[in-house]
């Protein structure tokens, strides 16, 4: 039990961080970060020894058992979750230094941690739903923190749409366990009398559904409205967990769960297509229009979700792959950007766009990190946002299909959109006047915030150097040389 083990414990110290509320504020901080750490040090623990077995946990019928396995896909997607956590926890630490209920904060931060293990080692669809909800339920109070009119408002937004959108999956999985599908590392195969038309129904309804997480349109407006949370929050949901949560979901639907020659081809993938395409460029156009800096970023991430999704709704062991690499490297880069954006927010009280003027002679390594992280976002070679935006474009163009073909143009165009609206940032912070922000000239953050930025920028220039041998893992991943 392991697995169950390895979920449960920040669900535990989460708790026990809770119950440390009314002590010193230096005992809760630690007490987050090292249990922070010591969940990604289990995680690492069991990428490393994982046997791979399978462990039932609960049997309500056998169609719907709660069941985990750990495998290739689950490991990349708990391995970046795992890797990112530790440092987003040593930001909030001095991020949330002026915030209120700090140990409710801490608390649930820890307790989503535990939903994202629990979703990354489900082993069929009923424990992918399950761990799905559970990470949706853990992250609505960390939206609605703050508790004023806008964290309730987008709270609530929040909520809706991914709980709607949860129960088009549902729905998808009561369908599928129709035809006998449902378990991730079988034989997914169609009875020979199967009706296709309502097949495709469900496989369309399954990626709007799980595809809610991942930002798709026309379900694609809550993850703006979420930045209304604290910066911590929001580089949790647009960078780590609750964003990729949707696309690993996706992932699972159709790589693991259905045939995939029974949709290839068919009217459904060229929907998926058209959907993700579209919101590739919709999300990277409105990116341009939007002159909040946090809400720019999440519109920059709603694009970039759909990148993936573009990869993965091409049902090829090249886009399979292509789709993996942009969650790996999407997420190191954009934490980094929000990360930013909160260290400009606590140190100036700045959110806008043409608030940034002249700010990166005054706060190097702040933006410093931003300039490397956006470039790398623009896709700029050597940096890993060029190896997963090339690898999805020539896996789109190698699928063959017209809307693959759209799907690649409409990245490529989003890419000159993402110059646009970063180097819109990054530009003006370092070579134009800046404005005067009361008596105190703005610096760099503290200490954890530091600490916390260049980790993370070192990881991102770790990511250049070794994006071919993550290229590799990922295509022998898909091609199923691993478990």
């Amino acid at each position: 039990m392991q697995l169950l083990i390895c979920a449960a414990l920040p669900v535990a110290l989460g708790g026990l961080v809770f119950l440390m509320r009314n002590r010193s504020r230096n005992l809760r901080m630690i007490a987050a970060l090292l249990s922070a750490c010591l969940t990604s040090v289990c995680v690492g623990y069991l990428l490393f020894t994982a046997s791979g077995e399978r462990e039932e946990v609960l049997r309500l019928s056998e169609q719907f058992t709660l069941a985990l396995q750990l495998d290739g896909a689950g490991k990349v997607y708990i391995g970046l979750a795992a890797l990112l956590w530790p440092f987003s926890t040593l930001y909030a630490i001095e991020y949330m230094r002026h915030e209120e209920r700090e140990g409710n904060f801490f608390s649930w931060y820890l307790l989503a941690y535990g939903a994202a293990i629990l979703l990354s080692v489900a082993d069929n669809l009923f424990s992918l739903y399950i761990a799905y909800e559970l990470l949706t339920l853990s992250t609505v109070p960390l939206v609605w923190h703050k508790q004023d009119e806008a964290s309730t408002k987008a709270a609530f937004q929040y909520m809706l749409y991914l709980i709607g959108g949860a129960a088009l999956g549902f729905m998808a999985m009561l369908g599928l366990s129709g035809f006998g599908l449902g378990d991730f590392h079988g034989n997914p195969a169609l009875p020979e009398n199967a009706n296709l038309a309502w097949f495709r129904s469900l496989c369309l309804l399954g990626f709007l559904g799980f595809g809610v997480k991942a930002a798709v349109l026309p379900l694609c407006r809550w993850l703006p409205a979420a930045s209304v949370a604290p910066t911590p929050v929001t580089a949790l949901l647009h960078a780590v967990a609750v964003v990729n949560a949707g696309v690993f979901a996706v992932l699972r639907f159709f790589y693991y769960t259905v045939p995939l020659e029974a949709v290839r081809g068919s009217w459904a993938q060229t929907v998926m297509l058209i959907l993700s395409a579209a919101t590739v460029l919709y999300g990277a156009v409105m990116a341009v229009r939007e002159q909040q800096v946090k809400r720019r970023l999440a519109w920059s991430t709603v694009s970039n979700l759909s990148y993936m999704l573009v990869g993965l709704s091409l049902l090829t062991e090249q886009g399979m792959a292509a789709g993996l690499s942009h969650m790996v490297f999407h997420g190191l880069m954009k934490i980094i950007l929000f990360f930013c954006a909160g260290a400009v927010l606590t140190q100036t009280g700045r959110t806008q766009v043409r608030q940034m003027h002249g700010l990166g002679r005054q706060m190097p390594l702040t933006f410093g990190a931003l300039a490397l992280a956006g470039v790398a976002l623009m896709g700029v070679p050597p940096l890993p946002g060029f190896v997963s935006k090339y690898a999805i474009v020539t896996a789109a163009f190698a699928e063959g299909s017209p809307w693959a073909f759209v799907g690649g143009v409409m990245l490529l165009a989003a890419t000159v959109l993402t110059c646009i609206y970063i180097f819109t940032i990054v530009f003006p912070a370092f070579f134009m006047q800046p404005e005067p922000v009361g008596e105190t000239l703005p610096c760099d953050p503290g200490p954890c915030m530091k600490v916390s930025l260049l980790g993370l920028s070192l990881l991102l220039i770790a990511a250049a150097v070794f994006a071919g041998r993550v290229m590799e893992y990922l295509t022998l991943l898909a091609e199923g040389g691993l478990v």
